[in-house]
């Protein structure tokens, strides 16, 4: 069976309990993942998680580590996240944010999509006008032009029409747009369920296998 091959783009927006989840999610899925974190999302992460992401040279070791008690602490612990049991083989690779030398920084690397979750207003703009100023944007640039599955899951409200205009031509390039807006039809119950219903449409869209969540129209 083929181990699909996903990189997650990490950046300064609201939502670092998406990323972590879909993290998660994506190992037990049996896929390898590379990460790559902008400093904006360590500092984000910090105040909403209440713990802090690995550091730029940590390891995958320390990633596993990390994924496993991300939601031990102080808010996030309040939140409803059921414990996870991550494979110890489980495949992770960490990147420099400004380390242009890496493989998913070339399209001879072959990848099955790229996610950027969430993704900044910033990092949204550069990657509509070609700027690959830093490794996710590059990464993001390889995905458009290779056209491989590019996810990109904005959080910001209200949306201005710049805003707009960049995610009009992502789209137009090839990206997916998926807003980090979770639907209540689901019946949420915690704040782990509205992540959840994030998190699942996010692998549905790189084709990713996941039963976060009962999915409309399924028999009871």
């Amino acid at each position: 069976m083929h181990r699909k091959t996903i990189v997650l783009g990490v950046t300064g927006a609201s939502g670092s309990a998406y990323a972590v989840r879909l993290a998660q999610i994506l190992l037990l899925a049996d896929c390898e993942i590379h990460i790559v974190v902008s400093d904006a999302a360590r500092q984000v992460a910090l105040r909403e998680l209440g713990t802090s992401l690995p550091t730029e040279s940590a390891d995958s070791a320390a990633w596993l580590k990390f994924l496993t008690t991300a939601f031990d602490n102080a808010p996030s612990n309040s939140w409803g996240m059921r414990d996870v049991e991550l494979p110890t083989e489980s495949r992770i690779a960490v990147h420099s944010f400004r380390d242009y030398s890496a493989g998913i920084a070339s399209g001879s690397f072959l990848t099955d999509g790229m996610v950027i979750c969430p993704c900044s207003m910033g990092t949204l703009s550069s990657i509509a006008n070609g700027a690959s100023t830093n490794l996710v944007q590059r990464a993001a640039d390889v995905h458009l032009k290779e056209r491989r599955p590019l996810v990109v899951v904005p959080r910001e409200s209200p949306l201005g029409l710049i805003a707009l205009e960049n995610m009009t031509r992502l789209t137009h390039a090839g990206a997916t747009i998926l807003p980090s807006m979770p639907g209540f039809y689901h019946n949420p119950a915690s704040i782990a369920d509205l992540i959840d219903f994030i998190v699942a449409r996010i692998c549905d869209h790189l084709a990713v296998e996941q039963t976060l969540m009962k999915r409309w129209g399924a028999d009871d």
